[in-house]
């Protein structure tokens, strides 16, 4: 997954500074709102709502919109949607296989925009099945490389997560990933905040059992489709199995 993740790391930091940060924070205070939704207000009690709320302050999502997306959730403010979870399934160019998840108060309207994306930008979705058993839920952990005046080694963080559960560490460049299973997500999490590692995000993701390496000609043509499906209000997540060589990264990039 670690062509997928160089890709979203930089797509990150491009969209920070342009319009696409406010449609990402939107999509971080939904996620805060159902966390509080399905496992209660507090943080402390609750893992999920804990790393939702940890993801968007490091987003820069304001403490106030923080809070009351918390109320919404625990029914201590009205005016809380009621959201549900779909996957989508689907082929990209190159045969990239697809997961869209979609938190949304409209299934139909969902459902239409996700199908609208996915034919204009080279994609076809699938039938339930078809796809998702090429992905395996994980948890996935993503640690910055400098840390207050240090610089993280991989050692670093496998020493401090391997007992708690870490299966794999991936480098990112500016970042490690930790993967996991789901149900060690928190003991990995826990460890590293034990070591005195911040962290940028904690969550159970669709990992890809293999990937497809894409080309220089294809790249643009899976990014442009994925970040088609990331602009639609519904969607929460996109899973893919494509990898990118830094080669081609360089090339697209150009």
């Amino acid at each position: 997954m670690s062509g997928h993740s160089k890709w979203a790391t930089t797509k990150h930091k491009k969209a920070v500074i342009d319009a696409r940060r406010s449609k990402m924070n939107t999509k971080l205070v939904k996620n805060i709102e159902v966390a509080a939704r399905m496992g209660g207000g507090d943080p402390a009690g609750n893992p999920t709502l804990y790393d939702a709320i940890q993801k968007a302050k490091k987003s820069s999502v304001t403490k106030d919109n923080i809070e009351r997306a918390v109320q919404r959730g625990s029914g201590a403010e009205a005016g809380g949607a009621d959201y549900q979870t779909i996957m989508y399934e689907g082929y990209g160019p190159g045969g990239v296989a697809l997961l869209v998840e979609c938190l949304t108060d409209n299934k139909n309207r969902a459902a239409m925009e996700v199908r609208t994306a996915m034919t204009r930008n080279g994609g076809t979705l699938a039938d339930p099945g078809s796809v998702s058993f090429l992905f395996h839920r994980k948890g996935v952990v993503v640690v910055p490389q400098q840390q207050e005046g240090r610089t993280l080694a991989e050692d670093d963080v496998l020493e401090a997560t391997l007992e708690a559960g870490a299966d794999d560490i991936n480098d990112l460049g500016e970042s490690f990933e930790v993967i996991s299973e789901a149900t060690d997500l928190l003991g990995v999490r826990t460890a590293l905040q034990a070591a005195g590692f911040d962290y940028d995000s904690a969550e159970a993701s669709f990992v890809p059992d293999s990937q497809v390496e894409l080309d220089a000609e294809v790249a643009p043509k899976v990014f442009r489709l994925v970040e088609a499906l990331e602009d639609l209000d519904d969607v929460q997540n996109v899973y893919a199995n494509f990898d990118v060589s830094d080669e081609v990264m360089a090339t697209v990039d150009a």
